[in-house]
């Protein structure tokens, strides 16, 4: 990795930390595509998901009053079902799928309430939340539209969204790198020593994402939301359908 590339990766970590602190997904989007462009699939994933366990801590942390801890323990329980799962059918990711089915999330969040009527305060949908979202951030490296379909259509304030959300994405990102261990082994240590650096910058952009968070409506917040993360997974799918045909 060239001293440029790492200086672009701090900026990229910056700017994405801070697009998650105002909406609690997104940034990881933005993040694992960058990934995507120099590192081999298993290898970006694994990065991603130590980055993001860092800007997803640093805003539980900042937001930890506002935790569901009864929530975050239901859908833990979901993530290890899922984790077990993939382990056992041996799941190797490759680059057109991981795009694909990215580029396919964001249809979820334009779905009607009345259609998919799902609550994350509810236990069992706490649970298939944990499994899919768990399941879906271990396949292809980030779960976001997934998770924000069982949170948007609660009754939970944005703060409690956000805080809830982060807490589990720490624990999700976590049992990604330790699932993609092999994959992340092919770094050098300078290399490792970079994403190391990037910590600062994620803790950064996600106290600097809090601050506006604050200072966003809730309707705002949901319907920017939307928009973001359809504008990333158009993206996302292009590129998938392109390394297709």
């Amino acid at each position: 990795m060239s001293i440029w590339v790492g200086a672009a990766m701090l900026v990229a970590v910056f700017a994405t930390s801070t697009i998650s602190g105002i909406f609690g997904m997104a940034g990881g989007l933005i993040l694992l595509a960058l990934l995507l462009v120099i590192l081999p699939v298993g290898t970006a994933i694994a990065v991603q998901g130590a980055i993001q366990i860092i800007a997803n801590g640093s805003r539980a942390w900042l937001s930890r009053d506002y935790i569901d801890w009864r929530i975050l323990g239901i859908i833990c329980m979901g993530l290890v079902v899922a984790g077990v799962l993939l382990y056992l059918l041996r799941y190797t990711p490759d680059l057109a799928t991981v795009c694909i089915a990215i580029g396919l999330m964001p249809i979820l969040v334009w779905i009607p309430k009345d259609w998919l009527a799902l609550d994350a305060s509810k236990p069992h949908h706490a649970f298939v939340c944990g499994l899919v979202g768990g399941g879906l951030n271990l396949a292809v490296g980030v779960s976001g539209p997934t998770i924000d379909i069982f949170f948007i259509r609660t009754q939970m304030d944005r703060r409690k969204v956000i805080a809830t959300k982060a807490a589990a994405q720490v624990i999700s990102h976590a049992a990604k790198v330790v699932f993609y261990w092999g994959a992340a082994m092919v770094l050098s240590a300078n290399e490792w020593a970079a994403v190391a650096l990037a910590a600062p910058f994620a803790i950064a952009g996600t106290s600097a994402g809090h601050w506006i968070l604050q200072r966003l409506t809730d309707a705002n917040f949901r319907r920017w939301t939307r928009w973001i993360v359809t504008a990333i997974g158009i993206f996302y799918l292009a590129r998938g359908i392109s390394l297709v045909i």
